[in-house]
């Protein structure tokens, strides 16, 4: 339809190119609700799109649609000044782990806490 009207514009390839524009113009429209401008910058956002919702609107974009972050926490105890260089090696060695399981596409927890896990065994030996 969008060819038949507007034949002079950049016509969407495919399907998908047509869901990432109609979600930007929703965020452009100062006519669409406040709820649906959020939706779909929350949309674009979660895909690493541009959105077009203004600055100050998009702090209750965030409230009303939240995302998740995943995060990974290490902690190492060094029980004196002497065990610190180790407790850093271990820390290193934890946080090496993680990233390769992320750069592996891996989030599953279970896996990352074995994979940590087998790194700090590995630091002891």
């Amino acid at each position: 339809m969008w060819s038949h009207i507007s034949p002079h514009l950049p016509q969407p390839k495919n399907d998908e190119e047509a869901l990432v524009t109609l979600h930007y113009a929703r965020t452009c429209a100062g006519s669409v609700p406040i709820r649906l401008r959020c939706y779909s910058h929350a949309w674009l956002c979660e895909r690493g799109l541009p959105s077009g919702l203004p600055d100050w609107m998009k702090p209750k974009a965030n409230r009303l649609y939240p995302h998740k972050v995943k995060a990974v926490g290490i902690a190492v105890k060094a029980m004196s000044e002497a065990n610190v260089p180790r407790a850093r090696a271990i820390e290193k060695a934890m946080s090496d782990a993680v990233l390769e399981c992320y750069a592996d596409g891996i989030t599953d927890t279970t896996v990352i806490r074995s994979r940590m896990d087998e790194a700090r065994r590995d630091i002891d030996q």
